[in-house]
């Protein structure tokens, strides 16, 4: 049976793999910003029809990784650094008015769950850049949570999975993933202690030291990927 006549299950099974495929690519700057390709590329590599490419396709470019053009098929979308400034920007609106709330809230927040995975010894600390970008993730997403705004925590969720296609770069540098062990402990110890200034002062350093981190790593990684393929040319 193809995928054009696949049960719908089936077809959406095949989408979400050719979806993962394709942003693993992108992530792993195997597709580079402006790289050109057709469904039916896409389609012959993956084994599957042209039905669950394009709906992959469409997903991916409602997420703002890829661009369409009539008759010229696809593309991956240029870095637009200027955008990711203003979602770091407003990830950072979204956690300092967490902060504030939490350390103004009558009742204090249970921080139990995140101060058993950050606050560890050094010997203790996860090394896999991978598994601590993941819970960097949940640190931060908790953060908000924990004020009860769950429209805060949906919008910032969303910021979130637009960011992190460079992100995720900041925990591929040993001495990233331990700064953000030290900077995590230290905004929970304040805000344990409900000192809402220092602790909107910490975060918002830990996070512009990550923005400027990613940058510098997601430039130079661009550069690797355009002279291998230079290279491969030759």
């Amino acid at each position: 049976m193809s995928a054009n006549n696949a049960p719908p299950g089936k077809a959406n099974l095949l989408a979400g793999q050719v979806y993962q495929q394709i942003k693993d690519d992108i992530f792993n700057f195997v597709l580079l910003p402006g790289d050109r390709f057709t469904e039916s590329e896409i389609a012959a590599r993956c084994g599957v029809s042209r039905t669950p490419v394009r709906d992959a396709l469409y997903r991916l470019e409602r997420e703002g990784y890829l661009q369409v053009a009539f008759r010229s098929g696809w593309s991956v979308r240029p870095f637009d650094f200027g955008r990711f400034d203003q979602l770091y920007d407003l990830r950072i609106v979204l956690e300092l008015a967490s902060v504030a709330r939490l350390c103004e809230a009558e009742a204090a927040a249970d921080l139990g769950e995140l101060q058993q995975i950050w606050s560890v010894p050094v010997a203790e600390r996860l090394s896999d850049g991978k598994h601590v970008g993941a819970l960097d993730e949940a640190f931060h997403q908790g953060l908000v949570r924990a004020t009860g705004n769950f429209e805060m925590a949906r919008v910032h969720q969303d910021v979130t999975e637009k960011i992190r296609i460079i992100r995720r770069l900041d925990f591929t540098r040993e001495r990233r993933v331990d700064a953000t062990y030290d900077e995590h402990q230290e905004i929970l110890r304040l805000l344990t202690q409900r000192k809402a200034a220092q602790a909107s002062i910490n975060l918002r350093s830990h996070i512009e030291a990550s923005k400027a981190e990613v940058h510098k790593i997601t430039l130079h990684m661009l550069y690797e990927a355009r002279q291998r393929g230079l290279i491969g040319v030759a």
